[in-house]
């Protein structure tokens, strides 16, 4: 009896160790093939690291290849906050060369995470700023290429154009419509690490960044240039609260410019009004065809042969009374008497009144 309860005994703990092992080898199977892949990831996070380069935004040109965006290089502060040595004296003398706060600075370089961007005083800095930092020779302190946008002809075409952020992502106009196409993918300089956070060496991997593609437009910058002259002249001359202008290719319906009044400098959109940034007038705005209208309705008397542009005739007084509406011409004291031809060359509103009126009543 005693032997059998042993026996018992010993199968029961001998069970329970075989599930135990059971349990063991199944939860590592799990882990090398189903949870390998996140693990690893988990793990690499520990000890790799990611300097961020960004990618050059793609160009913008005219019809005939002339740049009308392009990209001017800069550097960005970066700090590894792991890897600095003398937090207080590496903000003090970076605050110092930044005119930012000391505070802020040292929240910077004190910040417990792997890799920290000084955003916005370390963004899009001068090359003698840069020199400056560079000079330190600080652990942990890095400067890294960053390209910003930059528009040649400023003013012209801005509002076509738009502008983008400090991040280059497009805020405004073709920027902001094609922001897909013209944003590049980011490149970095990645490398691992020790617990500290210090790099370890023959670990440092370069990936170069891709830039975006190169947009081309109809815009004829020739063209652009000619109008946004005669939008100047006429704003100096008339001083009008608004202006626009367009010019379009009749058989394609291709825009060759298009411009407007106000208008902004794209390399400086912080310093405008949101009205006036983003108010692209000549797709913006609704406005009355007025004589451009002129045309149809002529051509619709012709079509029905209400009239004759060679032998019908038109006195213009200057006014004229249509079922109780009297209705000007822009012409003070009118054009006279005149063909259907002359009306049309003179843009007479009385006698592109009277062949419309003329004809609405023969359909009747």
């Amino acid at each position: 009896m005693f032997f059998s309860e042993i026996h018992t005994r010993m199968r029961f703990v001998f069970l329970v160790c075989i599930i135990i092992l059971l349990a063991i080898i199944i939860k590592v199977f799990y882990i090398q093939v189903f949870s390998y892949e996140k693990l690893n990831t988990l793990a690499e996070s520990l000890w790799s690291r990611e300097l961020p380069i960004k990618a050059d935004r793609g160009l913008i040109v005219d019809r005939n290849g002339k740049v009308l965006a392009t990209n001017i290089t800069t550097v960005s502060l970066v700090v590894v906050p792991g890897q600095i040595k003398n937090p207080e004296e590496v903000a003090q003398n970076l605050a110092n060369i930044l005119n930012a706060d000391y505070k802020d600075m040292l929240g910077h370089v004190t910040k417990s995470t792997s890799i920290e961007r000084v955003h916005p005083e370390g963004r899009q800095l001068s090359y003698e700023v840069a020199d400056k930092i560079n000079s330190l020779g600080y652990d942990g302190v890095y400067l890294l290429k960053e390209s910003k946008r930059y528009y040649p002809y400023q003013n012209v075409l801005s509002h076509v154009l738009g502008y983008v952020g400090i991040d280059n992502q497009g805020l405004s106009g073709i920027e902001l419509y094609y922001d897909d196409y013209l944003t590049g993918a980011d490149g970095a300089i990645k490398y691992f690490s020790d617990g500290k956070g210090s790099k370890l060496p023959l670990t440092e991997v370069y990936e170069a960044p891709t830039s975006g593609i190169t947009l081309k437009l109809t815009i004829d910058m020739e063209l652009q240039l000619a109008i946004e002259n005669e939008l100047d002249n006429a704003m100096n001359k008339y001083n009008p609260e608004q202006a626009l202008i367009m010019a379009m290719n009749p058989k394609t319906g291709e825009i060759l410019a298009m411009a407007s009044r106000p208008n902004f400098n794209s390399n400086e959109y912080q310093k405008y009004d949101v009205e006036v940034i983003n108010r692209n007038l000549p797709i913006w705005m609704t406005y009355e065809p007025g004589s451009t209208f002129k045309i149809i309705t002529l051509s619709a008397a012709l079509e029905e042969k209400t009239i004759n542009l060679f032998t019908d005739t038109f006195h213009d007084g200057g006014s004229i009374n249509v079922d109780g509406a009297t209705i000007h011409c822009w012409k003070s004291g009118g054009h006279g008497t005149q063909t259907m031809l002359q009306v049309v060359e003179n843009s007479c509103n009385l006698g592109v009144n009277t062949a419309t009126h003329t004809n609405l009543k023969n359909m009747l």
